[in-house]
């Protein structure tokens, strides 16, 4: 019989090494799903479908015999796909709600020789169970700030190969923060998996050390952060990088000019009511001829008095500035390591 695990207990597989089979359909696979996990479909999307339709317009015994018709030939690729994953012979297994799909899965990988463990209310369960630590973190933050081109991700990066703990909200939301903030990576996760992501990530946290974070503002993109997170972020203290235009210019010029001038002037075009029209203009009449520097100090301009509304208006913790030259983020990633428990 397969083991029923909890979903802390099952999330913790992975700690193992034990690898953890997906077997809902692509698109839901796609849409979200526990980080690390192998989507092995016992059916497609249009499979799904077709047994749902017969599930619902004429029986569960319909239903069931057409998904055995759809499955079993399949099933040796299952067993195939399974052992090339793991040697051993153990496997997580979970579905949307834990229900028939899972189930045949287990079923199959037992008689395979595989020691099972499933996901009790499959998918579904632990998805409430994220959305619960999301609502309710425990955790402490400290946020690093600092106005655009501040090298914060840097030092954040740094902080984390110092041994500190640390969250990239733009790394999981796949993008900056700003108008330019999808190049070069486009595509967004759906919410819900940006959202499973993120309590992954702080599950997997020391609950007594501190967690650093950059300063975001509530939207990365079109990606909302969930109320409980905001939430404890507005009150966390946060450590102010004070470096200067010159470097911050510098930073801003080396991220983004290997990149298209289309894919440039439509960030700007963007942000063109609020930055101002005729500044707007002038930014793009800089890149057409070949200012990019140029174009940038407009942008930075324009960032900076968003940055400021933003300090003033969604934050209620400590403050500390510091002073930076966005030289050499080891070093300085170290003294803010040193700062940690007083920052608290």
């Amino acid at each position: 019989m397969p083991e029923i695990l909890d979903p802390a207990q099952f999330l913790a597989l992975r700690k193992c090494g034990i690898p953890v089979l997906d077997v809902r359909s692509p698109g839901e696979f796609r849409q979200a799903r526990i980080p690390g996990a192998h989507n092995l479909p016992l059916f497609d999307d249009m499979e799904r479908a077709q047994v749902g339709t017969l599930y619902k317009q004429v029986s569960q015994d319909a239903a069931f015999i057409r998904g055995m018709e759809i499955a079993g030939p399949k099933m040796a690729g299952f067993i195939q796909s399974a052992l090339d994953m793991h040697k051993d012979r153990q496997i997580g297994i979970y579905c949307a709600r834990g229900g028939k799909r899972s189930a045949s899965m287990a079923w199959l990988m037992e008689n395979a020789g595989f020691r099972v463990f499933l996901l009790r209310g499959g998918y579904k369960c632990v998805r409430q169970y994220w959305l619960d630590v999301l609502a309710h973190p425990v955790s402490r933050f400290i946020l690093l700030g600092g106005m655009t081109g501040s090298g914060k991700t840097k030092l954040l990066h740094a902080i984390q190969r110092s041994g500190g703990q640390v969250i990239d909200l733009e790394g999981l939301a796949h993008h900056k923060g700003s108008a330019f903030g999808a190049i070069p990576q486009n595509d967004q996760p759906a919410l819900a998996d940006f959202e499973n992501q993120l309590a992954d990530s702080l599950l997997a946290m020391d609950p007594s050390r501190v967690i650093w974070m950059e300063d975001e503002s509530r939207f990365i993109g079109r990606i909302q952060l969930p109320s409980g997170i905001w939430d404890r972020m507005r009150q966390s203290p946060r450590l102010i990088l004070e470096v200067p235009f010159t470097a911050r210019l510098e930073a801003i010029v080396g991220d983004y000019q290997s990149l298209p001038l289309p894919v440039l002037a439509d960030g700007f075009r963007k942000i063109e009511r609020k930055m101002g029209p005729q500044h707007a203009r002038q930014a793009l009449a800089f890149l057409t001829d070949g200012h990019l520097d140029e174009a940038a100090r407009l942008a930075l301009d324009y960032y900076d008095r968003l940055y400021l509304h933003h300090q003033k208006t969604h934050a209620t913790g400590s403050v500390t500035s510091l002073s930076w030259d966005g030289q050499n983020p080891e070093r300085f990633a170290a003294k803010l390591l040193d700062m940690e428990d007083r920052t608290l």
